[in-house]
């Protein structure tokens, strides 16, 4: 069965059984947006879709086209050079955010297929060649955009990985780090006769749209409203940046006991270690998506927090947002409650699962304020029966329920409050709710994982139409279409190559830039925006929008937003800063009001 054909199995939805909730009625909005709908597919770096957009009307976009990188036709352009990856070497050190270089790579290491879908496992990819230039490379010269064969390896992106990636924002250690630890030990030792994670060089792939890749996201930033300045607000996977962009900060280990999300301190096998084995280069002591993720990181003699707080103190930030005795998530573990309330999970050292939270999240601010809400979630409930067996029996490719990408599964104020546990529902019911004007004021959608874009086991071809579908149903309701503004990013860079700016916020990040499209008959046409950004801005524009307060005095959301540094106009001259996104649109007789909760 060919992507294609599954995806027009997606958009059968006279057979399914949605649970319509009707929304409380919606707070006032200060801007003609009554309805927002945050979309959120999976790891793509802005560099990895739009590193070669030349955007409308003169304007400029911050990617490997423009610095030089890469010509239009994908090919090594005059400073490739500056992409360029480097060797690292940390032997017998702690735990290093910048590492030294021994030398650069003469050529990339062949990518491997990691798990893709309809490739052999975890070997060489051949479709690829072995001595690719030591740079970013495009991806569709050597395997198609779409289809069967258009499924590809999955680069590593993992929390300490990524620090390593950045290497002080010379950007060149993506490859090293792939080779070196990639997606963790686990807790194994060392093994005898090396490591090999079998990744190669996955992560310096990127799809050219000036030959004809992502032609919908490249039609919608023609049309629409761009950042080439938004980014991943932790450094890390989909758990924690998912944590993010609901809460404005991060979730951490809680009493497994009391379940009454109060901190407590993690089994010890879940705890992260990522300073190197003895003896070898990189292979972190502890972690793993069945190891350690856990991080203390108000303690200076944890594991690898030295190095990162003093990565943030070179750069003037002093605060790491960390709470003492606060264990934090940084990267992927499983909600305790599975969909619903009635499936809690087992917790233990071998259940690698985040314990219930108790901390604010924008979907309590919102209730609080009477601003309606949902959390439409591809594969929840009736969504199993989504991807129905074609008439011939044939099965899906591929089905999967995102536990880690529901995050507010793992709170203790929405799953003990069943008013609150039924606006989680699923992507059916998002289709009715447009269809029949049920959709409250703020809606997270995340699509079914076949369609959510994430290496391996999804395509960018698949999560572009799935945007193009969820557009054209609000489009065909003309008065929701005309008061709505749909923000289309990526949850993470997926440990793809960006040679944007990263701004240092706190412990947790930021990360790479990924894609953010505005699409809004208010969004300024085909306009590119500077603005500094992160995931924590949907929750700034949402609170801007309504009036709303803070969620937390740790949440990101208090940051200023940016004020533009005039040798730079990407980097905040008062940062730490992220902005609020409403610099790309345009309102007419907006109110600007002081709101109490301000």
């Amino acid at each position: 069965m060919t992507p294609n054909r599954l995806f027009s199995l997606c958009l059968a939805t006279t057979a399914l059984q949605a649970v319509t909730v009707i929304p409380a009625l919606a707070a006032s909005p200060r801007t003609p947006i009554q309805h927002v709908i945050i979309i959120v597919g999976e790891n793509h770096t802005f560099d990895n879709v739009f590193g070669t957009y030349r955007p409308q009307n003169g304007q400029k976009a911050d990617n490997l086209l423009s610095r030089g990188i890469v010509n239009a036709d994908g090919s090594p352009g005059p400073n490739f050079g500056n992409a360029k990856q480097n060797i690292g070497l940390d032997m017998n050190r702690p735990y290093l955010v910048e590492t030294p270089s021994t030398g650069a790579y003469p050529t990339l290491p062949q990518p491997y297929t990691t798990s893709a879908i309809a490739q052999p496992p975890g070997v060489p990819d051949a479709r690829f060649p072995a001595n690719l230039p030591n740079g970013p490379f495009q991806i569709t010269k050597y395997v198609p955009y779409s289809g069967i064969g258009a499924y590809t390896g999955d680069p590593v992106h993992r929390f300490f990985q990524m620090w390593q990636d950045w290497d002080g924002g010379k950007l060149d250690k993506f490859v090293w780090v792939e080779e070196t630890i990639g997606t963790g030990s686990n807790g194994a030792p060392f093994p005898a006769g090396g490591f090999n994670p079998k990744e190669g060089a996955i992560s310096m792939g990127f799809y050219n749209m000036s030959t004809g890749d992502a032609p919908i996201f490249k039609s919608l930033a023609d049309q629409y409203a761009i950042s080439d300045n938004y980014h991943q607000a932790v450094m890390g996977g989909t758990g924690s940046n998912f944590q993010a962009l609901v809460s404005g900060h991060a979730v951490f280990f809680t009493d497994t006991v009391k379940l009454d999300g109060s901190p407590a301190v993690p089994f010890p096998n879940q705890i992260e270690n990522p300073d190197p084995a003895p003896n070898t280069n990189n292979y972190y002591t502890q972690d793993g998506y069945a190891g350690g993720s856990y991080v203390n990181c108000a303690d200076l003699s944890q594991p690898g927090v030295a190095a990162v707080n003093d990565a943030l103190l070179d750069r003037g930030i002093q605060d790491r947002n960390c709470a003492s005795g606060h264990y934090y998530l940084v990267n992927n573990y499983n909600m305790y409650w599975k969909q619903t309330s009635a499936n809690p999970q087992p917790l233990g050292p071998n259940s690698f699962v985040l314990p219930p939270q108790s901390t604010p999240t924008i979907a309590d601010v919102m209730t609080k304020d009477n601003v309606s809400w949902k959390y439409y979630t591809g594969d929840r409930g009736s969504d199993v029966n989504f991807f129905p067996k074609a008439a011939d029996g044939e099965p899906i490719l591929f089905n999967f329920y995102c536990s880690i990408c529901d995050p507010l599964t793992g709170y203790l104020s929405i799953m003990k409050n069943p008013s609150e546990e039924a606006k989680l529902q699923n992507y059916a019911a998002f289709l009715n709710d447009v269809q029949n004007n049920a959709l409250p004021a703020v809606s997270f959608l995340r699509p079914p994982e076949a369609l959510a874009g994430h290496p391996a086991d999804s395509q960018l071809d698949l999560y572009e139409k799935f945007v193009a579908t969820v557009i054209a149903r609000v489009q065909a309701n003309p008065a929701l279409w005309q008061s709505t503004a749909i923000f289309i990013t990526f949850d993470e860079g997926g440990g793809y190559y960006d040679a944007g700016y990263i701004q240092q916020l706190d412990f947790f990040g930021d990360g790479t830039r990924v894609p953010l499209i505005a699409v809004s008959p208010h969004a300024k046409k085909g306009y590119v925006d500077h603005t500094y950004y992160d995931h924590v801005s949907v929750l700034k524009f949402i609170e801007k929008n309504w009036g709303l307060p803070k969620i937390s005095s740790r949440s990101r959301d208090n940051l200023p937003n940016p004020v533009a540094d005039d040798d730079n106009e990407y980097r905040p001259k008062n940062r730490p800063a992220i902005g609020d996104l409403m610099n790309l649109f345009v309102f007419e007789d907006v109110e600007d009001r002081d709101d109490d909760h301000r």
